[in-house]
């Protein structure tokens, strides 16, 4: 009879947003959210019609100036505005910052000129650097630190998730005001002011809900908001020099400034090239946000056959290509549907990127990596803005004429080009750096995971038979997993070849001495590297491919990935140095399984005999890099990682490792006899 206790605890705990005044909070969040980009979306789109009889680089600059004034504030006044937020109650910031926006709003088309509408823009980004610390300070004294994961998603979908709902909203009121207008020409309403007037509305009712609202208990040690470049110099300190991290914030950067480029650039291009209007500009950009949505959502589930590694390189390298032929094909309906192709490719960059640098600095806080890649983000789109917008403007628009055809060529065709061939460099650059499946052609790789399909072994160039790795930390029982996993295949009737690294030949055991020995102390780190590379490529050549190639089961105690984590992250040394020099001394042969038994150094450590040898007497700082590594490598490439944690019982882990091997075991009988059973003769009474 199971205790009220237990039966508690298998109970389901309730969704967050059953919280009641939690709820509230982020349905006024919401609806905020839902203004903030209808706001922009709009004032871009006004800056467009309020300049559109001064010229085409006017507009260009107008609607230039318009981004960049919106993000300014958020980049420089952050801190300020955000310490006078910590100053008051939150629930009344919210309001107040809530109803100054709606005043602000409504008064944009009434007064009708341009730079009222910059300084509204401006006044609009000051008051959301108040509502969102005052919300951030809220949050905490209503869910009292339950399910924070999901508090920060469903934080992220007010604030990101409502942008696609509000171009597609200005859209269709583009869409309506033009029908209007076209039975009707002396319509005084422009698209701009209804689609302003339901903006002040969205921030009329958020402050309405949080008005119903009872008072929120807050903590009194209130943590400032930390400036940008401060949040970039602290991100930059704790993500290291690491190349790898540097590849992957180059590529999320540069598609995200593509997708900037292509919104900074995209109301005049769609008025002036496409012929679209403002229903064709909220149309366009609506493309853009969900196409990023979808990314965000699709990222780490897309082509399962892939590394991520290669998802993401290819990624950038695709939304390069939309950027192109956005810039290249002048017809509405195939630019939308670019739109939407570069920002999923930028929301699936963005997804696997955060992913993979989060895994390399594993026990930084995330908060602070998010942050980071936040800043660097505004500070790149703010950057792309101007640069973007100024040589648009200043190379103007062309036509060029071949015999009786006309192709109009303008300084947006020209910049969004220049874009699109430095995404496609930086993606290029990224797949060749970043690979972690040299031996396995891209294009052959693609094609089998776009049908859901494995590679044969005729195809990626592997051996016929099975190759299972197993990697951990010191202590984490790897060997005894190794053999329990070998005697559990021969029980099955498999021939299994049980092998180690390093020691598992002649030369190996030399080395073995040479590289485990306690007072081998000063063995320098490449010296190290290469010693174990040396004893990997006899391994390979002597043990491995030979049993493989007839057709065994290799079950190996380490292998490649023991040197990027203990040389690579362990040493310090650069990780693609050690890769290649592994992926020499392999021949590229990886294993179709790499079992990961993950453990906390400070248990595994414990676990192990004295006296400790040479790798085992780091100190745990060692050891807890090569943990990380481990585990960033599992995180890249999860398809032919298995990672179970160490801490279960033995025979637990036994138990799900075999579960694992199984999923992958060849067919017991052979085709050639399966197709022989064919001839047997049917028996019949």
């Amino acid at each position: 009879m199971s205790t009220p206790g237990r039966a508690a605890a298998r109970r389901k705990s309730p969704h967050v947003l059953a919280n009641a005044p939690y709820r509230r909070l982020w349905t006024a969040s919401a609806v905020c959210g839902l203004g903030d980009w209808l706001a922009v979306v709009a004032l871009t789109a006004l800056a467009g019609d309020l300049t559109a009889g001064s010229g085409y680089q006017a507009q260009i600059l107008a609607v230039g100036g318009m981004f960049a004034v919106v993000l300014l504030p958020l980049i420089l006044l952050g801190p300020l505005v955000g310490a006078l937020a910590h100053r008051f109650d939150p629930r009344a910031t919210m309001v107040l910052a809530n109803l100054a926006r709606f005043v602000v709003v409504l008064s944009v088309p009434l007064v009708d000129r341009y730079q009222w509408a910059l300084g509204a823009a401006f006044l609009i980004a000051c008051l959301h650097l108040l509502w969102a610390p005052a919300r951030d300070t809220a949050v905490p004294g209503l869910v009292r630190g339950e399910r924070p994961e999901e508090v920060d998603r469903l934080g992220l979908l007010a604030a990101y998730g409502t942008a696609p709902a509000a171009a597609v909203l200005f859209a269709a009121v583009s869409a309506l005001i033009t029908m209007i207008a076209t039975a009707a020409p002396a319509f005084p309403v422009r698209a701009t002011d209804l689609a302003l007037g339901v903006g002040a509305l969205g921030y009329l009712v958020s402050g309405v809900l949080l008005l119903a609202m009872r008072p929120v208990p807050v903590d009194s040690a209130r943590v400032p908001p930390l400036s940008v470049p401060r949040k970039i110099m602290d991100g930059r300190r704790s993500l290291g020099r690491g190349r790898t991290v540097g590849r992957l914030v180059t590529g999320m950067l540069a598609v995200l400034a593509a997708g900037g480029a292509l919104a900074a650039l995209a109301r005049p291009y769609t008025q002036q090239t496409l012929r679209g209007g403002d229903a064709g500009y909220g149309t366009l950009l609506g493309a853009l946000f969900t196409g990023a949505a979808l990314g965000l959502f699709l990222g780490l589930r897309l082509l399962g056959g892939l590394s991520r590694r290669r998802v993401f390189a290819l990624a950038i390298i695709t939304g390069g290509v939309a950027v192109g032929a956005f810039a290249l094909i002048h017809n509405l309906v195939l630019a939308v549907l670019l739109a939407g192709a570069l920002g999923t490719c930028a929301g699936i960059a963005g997804v696997i990127g955060f992913t993979l640098i989060g895994m390399e600095v594993e026990d930084g806080p995330r908060g602070r990596l998010l942050a980071y890649l936040e800043s660097l983000g505004l500070v790149t789109l703010l950057l792309v803005v101007v640069l973007a917008a100024v040589p648009a403007a200043v190379l103007g628009p062309h036509v060029l004429a071949i015999g009786e055809m006309s192709y109009s060529v303008d300084g947006s065709t020209l910049v969004l080009l220049l874009a699109a061939l430095v995404v496609v460099v930086v993606g290029v650059r990224g797949l060749r750096r970043l690979d972690d499946r040299p031996d396995v052609s891209v294009r052959a790789d693609l094609l089998a995971a776009l049908r859901g399909e494995r590679l044969a072994p005729e195809e990626s160039g592997e051996t016929p038979g099975l190759f299972v790795a197993f990697e951990g930390g010191e202590g984490s029982g790897k060997t005894t997993q190794s053999r329990l996993l070998a005697i559990w295949l021969r029980d099955q009737g498999f021939d299994v070849v049980q092998t180690r690294e390093p020691g598992s030949t002649k030369v190996g055991m030399r080395l073995r001495a040479i590289l485990l020995d306690a007072a081998h102390q000063g063995l320098s780190a490449r010296a190290e590297a290469m010693l174990y590379a040396a004893d990997r490529a006899e391994h390979v050549e002597k043990v491995i491919r030979p049993a493989l190639e007839r057709g065994s089961t290799v079950i190996s105690d380490r292998y490649v990935d023991s040197s990027l984590a203990y040389q690579g992250a362990g040493r310090s040394l650069d990780r693609d140095e050690v890769v290649r020099v592994n992926t020499w001394a392999t021949g590229g042969l990886v294993p179709d399984l790499t079992v990961l038994i993950d453990l906390p150094p400070s248990v595994g450590l414990r676990r192990m005999a004295s006296p400790a040898d040479r790798i085992e007497a780091e100190p745990v700082e060692f050891h807890e890099r090569v943990r990380r590594e481990f585990r960033s490598l599992a995180a890249a490439e999860p398809d032919r990682y298995f990672v179970v944690d160490g801490t279960l019982p033995q025979n637990e882990v036994s138990r799900l490792i075999q579960d694992r091997v199984r999923e992958i075991l060849p067919d017991p009988v052979p085709h050639e006899t399966e197709a022989a059973t064919g001839t047997i003769p049917a028996i019949r009474d």
